[in-house]
């Protein structure tokens, strides 16, 4: 009988910790948990073995047999020995955008975060397949990407699932059909401007563009693009249920061998790169994903409106990742 794979997944926040829980009630994989302590007043935490803990009751009342560890480690790397061997790593750690930080601050925050979280993985899971949910997602990705060595095939960035989910959400709202039945991708950069790919998109293969009325349709498009923005206004904080259901869809896809297609930030160069006219960063287009990682990116044909919005997606992206090249940079210097 062959072993059951291994998830493990580093940040036990609100979407990590959904992450973890999905998995272990689908029970396709076994997980590992990791994150650091938590000091409130004199007193040390550790909440993601508490929380470990937890999904392992939850799992025996649900009569699922799901292994589920978690580990304590430290901002500086220490402890991350548990993760040996593990066949997929889910980066979630970071800092989210607070008040008064810009854009580089987040960058050069979160790029400080995954250096040490790569080097772990490079020591510990080097046959590992990385998905980094990490925000800036596309600029992340392509950090991990360079921090790790790996083959391009084998680092996915999690934007484009998430974005369709939404996109199909609304559609399914303003319908009023079920989700199965509807069929659109939105690609391009994980931000303000994505790209929802309405000429392929339908609803039981009825073009969508015969269903819903082009201004209505734009209203679903822009509410699509700010759909991080609506929840936090509602929440006061980031989404978790669905960016965690979107990172499961993805692992399963690679456990399964399944070889679904689906729109994930990828690195795009050569005969992909020529056709997207991307040249060697990290951008959210359809894949093939199977048990070693991306198989194929699909070029997906675009009528001219919709290039347009991906030239302009494209180079939003291009911008930050020069941005991050020099702190690549840096660091590469200082390690």
């Amino acid at each position: 009988m062959a072993m059951r794979k291994v998830v493990s997944i580093v940040g036990a926040g609100n979407v990590g910790e959904h992450v973890a829980s999905l998995i272990a009630i689908k029970g396709f994989a076994d997980v590992r948990l990791f994150d650091i302590p938590r000091k409130v007043d004199d007193k040390v935490f550790e909440p993601v073995k508490g929380k470990a803990l937890d999904m392992k009751q939850m799992v025996a009342a649900m009569d699922i047999d799901t292994k589920i560890d978690g580990f304590t480690v430290s901002p500086e790397g220490d402890g991350y020995e548990p993760m040996v061997d593990s066949d997929i790593v889910v980066i979630t750690a970071g800092f989210p955008r607070r008040p008064g930080m810009s854009r580089e601050d987040l960058l050069e925050a979160n790029i400080r975060i995954l250096s040490t979280i790569i080097s772990r993985v490079r020591q510990y899971a080097p046959n590992s397949i990385l998905i980094v949910v990490t925000n800036p997602v596309d600029i992340m990705t392509y950090a991990a990407v360079k921090l790790s060595g790996f083959p391009a095939s084998r680092v996915i960035g999690m934007a484009g699932v998430l974005d369709s989910s939404r996109f199909k959400t609304f559609i399914a709202e303003e319908l009023r059909v079920s989700p199965k039945d509807i069929h659109a991708y939105v690609i391009g950069g994980h931000g303000d401007e994505m790209v929802p790919l309405i000429s392929m998109s339908n609803v039981g293969g009825i073009p969508l563009k015969d269903l819903i009325p082009r201004d209505k349709l734009n209203e679903l498009i822009q509410r699509t693009r700010f759909g991080g923005g609506e929840i936090v206004e509602l929440m006061g904080t980031s989404a978790y249920y669905a960016p965690a259901a979107a990172v499961v869809d993805m692992v399963e896809a690679l456990v399964t061998n399944s070889r679904r297609i689906l729109p994930c930030s990828v690195y795009l160069d050569g005969e992909a790169g020529e056709y997207y006219g991307v040249r060697g960063f990290c951008v959210g287009v359809p894949v093939k994903l199977g048990a070693n990682g991306v198989e194929d990116i699909i070029k997906v044909p675009m009528i001219d409106e919709e290039r347009q919005m991906w030239d302009r997606s494209v180079e939003s992206v291009k911008k930050s990742v020069e941005i991050a090249e020099v702190m690549l940079g840096e660091k590469s210097a200082s390690a």
